[in-house]
C-alpha cells in the first residue's frame, strides 16, 4: 500500500477518495523535524505552500529510498528544491490548471476594492470613523491594466478584466499574440499602465523584480496588486512608493517572510493585505485534489 503525506491540507471528500483507492493517508501538518523523520516511510508527499521539500527532506527520505514524487497541490514550485529532486530520481508535479479562476477573481475583487476604498472604509467604519469625503474613488472601465506574466491566471484574470472594460497590456518571456491583447516590454507596462497585477513565479531568479528603479517608471497613483509570490516585490521599496504617491494603493496577498512580521506593511492603511488565499476557495481546492488523485493513480497506483 502506498503511502502519502497530506503536509498542508486537502479536501476531506477527495482525501476520502483516495482512501478507498488503497492509499495510506497521513493528514498531518508537521514542522521541520517532524518532516525529516515521517518522510521516511513514505512514497509521496502533497505539500502547498507552507512546507519546504529542502535538500535536507530529500536527504533524509533517500535513507529508506521510498520517496518517488513530491507534488505541489498549487502552482508555484520554489519551495521545493527541483534540481535536487530530479538528481535524485525524484518526480515532481504542480496542479496548474486548478486555481486560475479563483485567483483571477481575488485580483478583480481586490483591484475593485482598492479602488474605491473599501478596505480602508471598513476598517475606519469599525472605528466609528464616517469619512464619506475622503473615498472618492475610481472606476477601473477604461483603466489599463498590465500584467507581468501571461500565465494562466494572467490570461484568465485578462478574460474577466476585459469583460468589465479594461485595457489589457501584458509583458512575457515567450512572445504571444492575442487579438484583444497588447504585448509590451517591462518599461511600457510599468508607465502605461493604471493597474499592474504580478503573476510570475518566485524564486531567487524574481527576488525584487519590482523594486526602486521599477517604480520611479511607474505613472503617479497606480495600483498595485501581487498575489503571485512573496520576494517579487521589494516590501521595503513599496512602502517607499506609497508613502510618496507614485502608489495610491496596493493588494497584497504574498509576503516576504509567512507569515509576515513586517509591522509597517501590515499597519499601513493603503495596503489590502490578505494572507496568502489567492487559490483558497472550495472550488479550486477540489479541482486541486482531483489533479492531486490522477497525479497519484498514474505514477503509483500497482506500484506498491
Amino acid at each position: 500500500m502506498n503511502r502519502v503525506l497530506i503536509a498542508d491540507g486537502m479536501d476531506k471528500e477527495k482525501a476520502e477518495e483516495l482512501r478507498k483507492l488503497g492509499y495510506d493517508l497521513i493528514e498531518k501538518k508537521v514542522d521541520k523535524d517532524e518532516l525529516l523523520d515521517i518522510v521516511k516511510d513514505i512514497d509521496a508527499i502533497v505539500v502547498r505552500s507552507r512546507t519546504k521539500v529542502t535538500r535536507e527532506v530529500v536527504d533524509a527520505a533517500l535513507e529508506t529510498g521510498n520517496l518517488k514524487i513530491v507534488i505541489r497541490a498549487g502552482i508555484g514550485l520554489d519551495n521545493i528544491d527541483l534540481d535536487y529532486c530530479k538528481e535524485k530520481g525524484i518526480k515532481v508535479f504542480n496542479t496548474p490548471n486548478s486555481s486560475a479562476n479563483s485567483v483571477a477573481e481575488l485580483a478583480i475583487g481586490q483591484m475593485i476594492s482598492i479602488a474605491r476604498f473599501a478596505d480602508l472604509a471598513n476598517i475606519e467604519m469599525k472605528e466609528e470613523k464616517w469619512n464619506k469625503a475622503d473615498y472618492k474613488g475610481f472606476e477601473i472601465m477604461d483603466k489599463t491594466l498590465g500584467l507581468i506574466g501571461f500565465g494562466r491566471i494572467s490570461k484568465t484574470l485578462a478574460d474577466k478584466a476585459s469583460a468589465l472594460g479594461m485595457n489589457i497590456i501584458y509583458t512575457d518571456l515567450i512572445d504571444q499574440d492575442y487579438e484583444n491583447y497588447r504585448q509590451v516590454d517591462m518599461d511600457e507596462l510599468l508607465s502605461e499602465s493604471d493597474f499592474i497585477s504580478i503573476h510570475i513565479p518566485g524564486g531567487p531568479a524574481n527576488k525584487h523584480m519590482i523594486s526602486d528603479s521599477e517604480f520611479a517608471k511607474m505613472k503617479d497613483g497606480v495600483f498595485l496588486i501581487n498575489l503571485s509570490r512573496g520576494g517579487i516585490v521589494d516590501e521595503k521599496a513599496l512602502i517607499k512608493a506609497l508613502d510618496n504617491g507614485k502608489l495610491r494603493a496596493a493588494a497584497v496577498d504574498v509576503f516576504e517572510e509567512e507569515p509576515t512580521g513586517n509591522k509597517e506593511l501590515l499597519k499601513h492603511n493603503r495596503v489590502a493585505l490578505t494572507p496568502h488565499i489567492g487559490a483558497s476557495t472550495i472550488e479550486a481546492q477540489k479541482r486541486i485534489a482531483c489533479e492531486v488523485i490522477n497525479i497519484l493513480e498514474e505514477n503509483l497506483n500497482g506500484q506498491d
